[in-house]
């Protein structure tokens, strides 16, 4: 169940121009995983998912040159970073009583982006591909927390289950169970509403 990566043999040369500053490289970074780190974040945070991504961001690129490992060692390295700038998040959300939930994406901000990424892009694909992600995310986020952040994990963050045990103190055979459990879950979801996979 791992993803493929999506930088691949590049990785090393991207990653290391990363780490002698320059930008582009930093942005292609961040454009290959800052949306799964946001679907991540959206189930596990508590508070608004974009600024623990930023705070998140904002501590890889200070630790950014001390980083070695390969594309699974980075994304792994990346999500337990948003892992605990959520777990932070979530205290001092609970010191202060706030509240406050984060707005999401704004799909017209989504589909303009798109367009000038890839002007043969049709937004309406894009409306409809954001839209069955959301309706994804939404699902998993109904899970207990812990069968939802093994799946996002797992999932969207491609990470393998021993990289997910390791950032959840826990076993690879307890990950898979969880992953197992919540997957059967969603399934008895969609059966009950009549929607079918």
């Amino acid at each position: 169940m791992k993803t493929p990566s999506v930088i691949g043999e590049d990785f090393a040369g991207v990653l290391g121009a990363a780490q002698r500053g320059d930008e582009g490289a930093f942005a292609r970074l961040w454009r290959d995983v800052n949306p799964s780190l946001l679907r991540y974040l959206s189930v596990v945070s508590r508070g608004d998912h974009d600024d623990v991504a930023a705070e998140t961001w904002a501590s890889v690129a200070r630790g950014l040159t001390r980083f070695q490992g390969d594309e699974e060692h980075w994304r792994a390295w990346l999500f337990a970073t948003a892992r605990r700038r959520a777990v932070d998040d979530g205290r001092r959300r609970a010191r202060s009583r706030d509240l406050a939930v984060g707005n999401g994406t704004d799909l017209d901000e989504l589909c303009v982006a798109v367009r000038a990424a890839r002007p043969s892009v049709d937004p309406a694909d894009v409306v409809l591909a954001h839209q069955a992600v959301e309706e994804a995310v939404a699902a998993i986020r109904s899970l207990p927390p812990l069968q939802a952040e093994v799946l996002m994990l797992r999932l969207v963050g491609g990470l393998s289950s021993d990289v997910v045990a390791a950032l959840l103190d826990s076993t690879p055979g307890a990950v898979r169970v969880a992953a197992h459990r919540g997957l059967k879950r969603l399934s008895q979801q969609l059966d009950r509403t009549g929607v079918t996979p």
